[in-house]
């Protein structure tokens, strides 16, 4: 499997819904919880394996080079390639032709996607294709994606029926896109369309939301978004309490017993800062052996009885559904932690799940978390080494240490 090591990002734009502030910034420029936006891109891309990335500036392009130069303080190779502001995107992109590498990231400079670069290298080899797409469920959207894949549409004014995925950058490409250039003063959604009628592109559908600077509402909500938060998602059923013998379920609080150590743990996490999200499969409301309601006067109480111990919890989430109903909230679905994210504001490559299930390793591996297991070792040998967890102990207070470090 090859995996990019180069990214080039369009940087060119001049952001016009964000004046007044892009009157005297470039738009990867704008503040984000006091470092540039653009900051954001070039972590994770550096994060993921990137090594070198090619920023293809044009409005007030001197001010990206200025601040962040050769890309040393970054870890980073850092080249510039400074066009006219008039120049299109498909150009853009043809004037650093003799820079790029086979196979390389394209990115635009405004948006923050959650993706794993090894996961979506492994997608555009199997697709075989000259450019994948990362795209996201939308009604409103510019994709129509056919069962295996494939873009079968991709139309920039959005007009077409039943576009319902919406395309985000973080693309993989191939060097023989440039095969499909007839000129070079073009927008590169035109080579899009070319490479789309060949059936070249492909989309890989990310679960997670993404974000944008692009205006000053979802300015707002990036802002939000990419601030540092110490928040843990933890099960509730073999973490927080004992669990019912198998087959069986917690039916009513007088059933439901805190695992004592664990609390312990949370209790030092919350003296540190942390909040708790619990995420939860409760097939027996499905089932017909505990009602929904009853499940929710438990959680409540649990809630109620934590917050007394200082311990906050921000939320709870339930599966309420029988595995074979094949949901994407069940774990090891990663759905419930998505929703998560959307809802308050998290990344999820910045967040630890706890669990006692090897399928809780499993969910928080597709949602691109770490992974705390509480067991034995011996329980995960049917993981792949991407699933494997970050650490595995007896009981939550053995982790504290290690999730509260610097």
């Amino acid at each position: 499997m090859i995996v990019p090591e180069q990214a080039a990002i369009l940087c060119g734009g001049r952001g016009n819904r964000l004046r007044p502030i892009t009157d005297r910034l470039p738009k990867p420029m704008v503040p984000v919880n006091g470092v540039p936006f653009l900051e954001y891109l070039l972590v994770q891309l550096r994060d993921n394996g990137i090594r070198e990335v090619i920023l293809m500036t044009g409005y007030l392009g001197e001010q990206i080079q200025e601040y962040f130069g050769d890309g040393t303080s970054l870890q980073l190779r850092l080249r510039y390639s400074l066009g006219p502001v008039e120049w299109d995107t498909g150009r853009r992109l043809y004037e650093i032709k003799p820079w790029l590498n086979d196979f390389f990231m394209l990115l635009y400079a405004d948006n923050f996607v959650q993706v794993n670069l090894k996961k979506l290298a492994k997608f555009h080899e199997e697709q075989g294709k000259l450019l994948t797409f990362t795209v996201q469920p939308k009604s409103s959207g510019n994709i129509r994606l056919a069962e295996d894949g494939a873009v079968e549409v991709y139309d920039k004014t959005r007009s077409s029926q039943n576009l319902e995925f919406v395309e985000l950058g973080y693309m993989i490409a191939s060097k023989k896109i440039f095969d499909y250039y007839g000129g070079i003063d073009v927008s590169f959604s035109e080579i899009i369309t070319k490479l789309v009628s060949a059936r070249l592109v492909v989309g890989m559908v990310i679960g997670d939301a993404y974000h944008s600077v692009s205006d000053p509402d979802r300015l707002k909500l990036t802002e939000e978004y990419l601030k540092p938060k110490k928040i843990l998602m933890i099960d509730r059923d073999g973490v927080i309490n004992e669990k019912a013998p198998r087959g069986e379920y917690i039916t009513s609080w007088s059933e439901f017993s805190f695992i004592q150590e664990n609390v312990e743990g949370m209790k030092k996490l919350s003296e540190a800062g942390y909040s708790f999200i619990v995420i939860s499969n409760q097939a027996g409301i499905a089932r017909g052996v505990v009602s929904k309601e009853a499940v929710d006067a438990i959680n409540q109480t649990m809630r109620q009885t934590l917050e007394g111990e200082g311990v906050r919890i921000l939320d709870v989430y339930v599966c309420p559904h029988h595995w074979d109903e094949n949901c994407l909230c069940r774990k090891p679905q990663p759905g419930l932690f998505f929703q998560a994210s959307r809802e308050w504001l998290f990344r999820l490559d910045k967040a630890y799940f706890v669990g006692d299930d090897p399928r809780d390793c499993q969910a928080a591996y597709r949602a691109g978390c770490g992974c705390m297991y509480i067991g034995s070792e011996d329980e995960l040998q049917d993981l792949s080494p991407e699933e494997q967890p970050r650490g595995v102990v007896n009981n939550l207070e053995e982790a504290v240490s290690y999730l509260v470090r610097p």
